[in-house]
Protein backbone atom coordinates (compact mmCIF):
# COMPACT_ATOMS: atom_id res chain seq x y z
CA UNK A 1 0.00 0.00 0.00
CA UNK A 2 3.02 2.24 0.72
CA UNK A 3 4.52 2.02 -2.49
CA UNK A 4 1.20 2.62 -4.04
CA UNK A 5 0.90 6.20 -2.34
CA UNK A 6 4.49 6.98 -3.61
CA UNK A 7 3.80 5.94 -6.98
CA UNK A 8 0.91 8.55 -6.74
CA UNK A 9 2.52 11.24 -5.42
CA UNK A 10 5.16 10.86 -7.98
CA UNK A 11 2.84 10.45 -10.73
CA UNK A 12 0.85 13.87 -9.18
CA UNK A 13 3.78 16.27 -7.62
CA UNK A 14 7.41 14.65 -8.28
CA UNK A 15 7.72 13.75 -11.65
CA UNK A 16 3.93 16.07 -12.88
CA UNK A 17 3.83 15.33 -16.82
CA UNK A 18 3.26 19.06 -17.30
CA UNK A 19 5.51 20.63 -15.03
CA UNK A 20 8.22 18.64 -14.93
CA UNK A 21 7.97 16.15 -17.84
CA UNK A 22 6.45 18.68 -19.75
CA UNK A 23 3.95 16.60 -21.14
CA UNK A 24 0.84 17.79 -22.42
CA UNK A 25 1.58 21.11 -22.56
CA UNK A 26 -0.65 22.04 -25.41
CA UNK A 27 -4.39 22.10 -23.49
CA UNK A 28 -1.88 23.06 -20.65
CA UNK A 29 -1.34 26.38 -22.53
CA UNK A 30 -4.43 26.63 -24.86
CA UNK A 31 -7.37 25.52 -22.28
CA UNK A 32 -5.99 27.04 -18.93
CA UNK A 33 -8.03 30.16 -19.48
CA UNK A 34 -10.38 29.40 -16.97
CA UNK A 35 -11.02 27.60 -14.07
CA UNK A 36 -14.35 25.80 -15.16
CA UNK A 37 -12.92 24.55 -18.28
CA UNK A 38 -9.36 23.94 -17.11
CA UNK A 39 -11.06 21.34 -14.03
CA UNK A 40 -13.78 19.76 -17.23
CA UNK A 41 -10.50 19.08 -19.28
CA UNK A 42 -8.23 17.48 -16.60
CA UNK A 43 -11.03 15.62 -15.94
CA UNK A 44 -11.14 14.15 -19.39
CA UNK A 45 -7.77 13.56 -19.47
CA UNK A 46 -8.09 11.38 -16.13
CA UNK A 47 -11.00 9.51 -17.75
CA UNK A 48 -8.29 9.11 -20.93
CA UNK A 49 -5.39 7.87 -18.70
CA UNK A 50 -7.40 5.43 -16.68
CA UNK A 51 -8.81 3.84 -19.44
CA UNK A 52 -5.64 3.86 -21.32
CA UNK A 53 -3.87 2.10 -18.22
CA UNK A 54 -6.42 -0.51 -18.11
CA UNK A 55 -6.17 -1.30 -22.01
CA UNK A 56 -2.36 -1.30 -21.50
CA UNK A 57 -2.28 -3.74 -18.62
CA UNK A 58 -4.56 -6.20 -20.76
CA UNK A 59 -2.26 -5.73 -23.57
CA UNK A 60 0.62 -5.69 -21.48
CA UNK A 61 -0.39 -9.09 -20.12
CA UNK A 62 -2.28 -11.10 -22.97
CA UNK A 63 -0.81 -9.45 -26.30
CA UNK A 64 2.38 -7.72 -26.22
CA UNK A 65 4.07 -10.53 -24.79
CA UNK A 66 3.72 -12.35 -28.23
CA UNK A 67 4.12 -9.25 -30.39
CA UNK A 68 6.15 -6.88 -28.68
CA UNK A 69 6.92 -5.10 -32.50
CA UNK A 70 2.91 -4.03 -31.86
CA UNK A 71 3.74 -1.64 -28.72
CA UNK A 72 3.71 1.55 -30.40
CA UNK A 73 1.23 1.30 -33.03
CA UNK A 74 -1.08 -0.74 -30.30
CA UNK A 75 -0.65 2.16 -28.11
CA UNK A 76 -1.65 5.29 -30.34
CA UNK A 77 -4.27 2.69 -31.78
CA UNK A 78 -6.37 2.47 -27.95
CA UNK A 79 -5.46 5.90 -27.55
CA UNK A 80 -7.49 7.60 -30.50
CA UNK A 81 -10.11 5.22 -29.93
CA UNK A 82 -10.88 6.62 -26.36
CA UNK A 83 -10.34 10.12 -27.26
CA UNK A 84 -12.94 9.63 -29.80
CA UNK A 85 -15.68 8.23 -27.51
CA UNK A 86 -14.77 10.58 -24.86
CA UNK A 87 -15.27 13.25 -28.00
CA UNK A 88 -18.51 11.83 -28.88
CA UNK A 89 -19.84 11.38 -24.87
CA UNK A 90 -19.14 15.03 -24.29
CA UNK A 91 -20.46 16.17 -27.19
CA UNK A 92 -23.55 14.29 -26.69
CA UNK A 93 -23.56 15.20 -22.82
CA UNK A 94 -23.03 18.41 -23.03
CA UNK A 95 -22.66 20.67 -26.04
CA UNK A 96 -21.54 23.64 -24.18
CA UNK A 97 -18.39 21.97 -22.91
CA UNK A 98 -17.44 20.40 -26.40
CA UNK A 99 -17.73 24.44 -27.49
CA UNK A 100 -15.79 25.76 -24.52
CA UNK A 101 -13.21 22.84 -24.93
CA UNK A 102 -12.97 23.12 -28.77
CA UNK A 103 -10.13 21.56 -30.85
CA UNK A 104 -8.28 20.99 -27.68
CA UNK A 105 -10.89 18.05 -27.12
CA UNK A 106 -9.57 15.94 -30.00
CA UNK A 107 -5.84 16.28 -29.86
CA UNK A 108 -6.09 14.63 -26.29
CA UNK A 109 -5.04 11.88 -29.05
CA UNK A 110 -2.14 13.35 -29.66
CA UNK A 111 -1.87 14.91 -25.65
CA UNK A 112 2.10 12.94 -25.50
CA UNK A 113 0.99 12.29 -21.73
CA UNK A 114 -1.24 9.87 -22.85
CA UNK A 115 1.11 8.53 -24.29
CA UNK A 116 4.05 8.91 -21.86
CA UNK A 117 1.86 7.26 -19.80
CA UNK A 118 1.49 3.50 -21.76
CA UNK A 119 5.26 3.70 -22.27
CA UNK A 120 6.09 4.81 -19.18
CA UNK A 121 3.67 2.37 -17.14
CA UNK A 122 4.99 -0.62 -20.01
CA UNK A 123 9.17 0.41 -19.09
CA UNK A 124 8.24 0.50 -14.98
CA UNK A 125 7.10 -3.09 -15.36
CA UNK A 126 3.44 -1.63 -13.77
CA UNK A 127 1.41 -4.33 -12.78
CA UNK A 128 -2.76 -3.54 -13.45
CA UNK A 129 -3.20 -1.63 -9.62
CA UNK A 130 0.05 0.13 -9.85
CA UNK A 131 -0.63 1.21 -13.48
CA UNK A 132 -4.10 2.43 -12.04
CA UNK A 133 -2.57 4.45 -9.31
CA UNK A 134 0.29 5.94 -11.74
CA UNK A 135 -2.76 6.95 -13.96
CA UNK A 136 -4.59 8.46 -11.60
CA UNK A 137 -1.81 10.47 -9.73
CA UNK A 138 -0.81 11.63 -13.45
CA UNK A 139 -4.12 12.97 -14.11
CA UNK A 140 -4.67 14.15 -11.08
CA UNK A 141 -1.13 16.00 -11.51
CA UNK A 142 -2.01 16.95 -15.11
CA UNK A 143 -5.55 18.67 -13.62
CA UNK A 144 -3.82 20.51 -11.13
CA UNK A 145 -1.00 22.06 -13.53
CA UNK A 146 -4.04 22.87 -15.86
CA UNK A 147 -6.38 24.40 -12.26
CA UNK A 148 -3.45 26.55 -11.36
CA UNK A 149 -2.60 27.92 -14.26
CA UNK A 150 -6.33 28.93 -15.46
CA UNK A 151 -6.49 30.30 -11.82
CA UNK A 152 -3.08 32.04 -12.07
CA UNK A 153 -4.29 33.47 -15.53
CA UNK A 154 -7.88 34.53 -14.01
CA UNK A 155 -6.50 36.11 -11.44
CA UNK A 156 -3.90 38.22 -14.12
CA UNK A 157 -6.70 39.45 -16.19
CA UNK A 158 -7.49 41.61 -13.46
CA UNK A 159 -4.05 43.28 -12.77
CA UNK A 160 -2.15 45.79 -14.69
CA UNK A 161 0.01 43.88 -16.54
CA UNK A 162 2.61 45.87 -19.25
CA UNK A 163 1.55 44.92 -22.94
CA UNK A 164 4.88 43.61 -23.58
CA UNK A 165 4.18 40.96 -21.21
CA UNK A 166 0.68 40.11 -22.16
CA UNK A 167 -0.80 37.19 -23.65
CA UNK A 168 1.45 34.12 -24.37
CA UNK A 169 4.65 35.64 -23.36
CA UNK A 170 3.14 35.93 -19.29
CA UNK A 171 1.81 32.40 -20.17
CA UNK A 172 5.13 30.86 -20.77
CA UNK A 173 6.24 33.16 -17.74
CA UNK A 174 3.90 31.46 -15.29
CA UNK A 175 4.62 28.16 -16.47
CA UNK A 176 8.07 28.31 -15.90
CA UNK A 177 7.43 29.49 -12.72
CA UNK A 178 5.30 26.95 -11.79
CA UNK A 179 7.57 24.51 -13.64
CA UNK A 180 10.64 25.66 -11.33
CA UNK A 181 7.74 25.48 -8.22
CA UNK A 182 7.16 21.60 -8.81
CA UNK A 183 11.16 21.14 -9.10
CA UNK A 184 11.09 21.42 -5.63
CA UNK A 185 9.64 18.21 -5.22
CA UNK A 186 12.07 16.37 -6.48
CA UNK A 187 14.48 16.44 -3.27
CA UNK A 188 10.81 14.24 -1.80
CA UNK A 189 12.42 10.96 -2.69
CA UNK A 190 15.67 11.49 -1.84
CA UNK A 191 17.19 10.05 1.51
Amino acid sequence: MKELFWIFISASLVSNFTLALFLGLCPFLGVSGKVATAVRMGMANIFVLVITSLTVSALNTWVLPHAPYLQLISFIVVIASLVQIVEMAIKKLSPTLFRELGIFLPLITTNCAILGLALFQTNRGYGFMEGLVFALGGGVGLTLALVLMASIRETVELADVPSVARNMGLVLILAGSLSLAFMGFAGLFSS
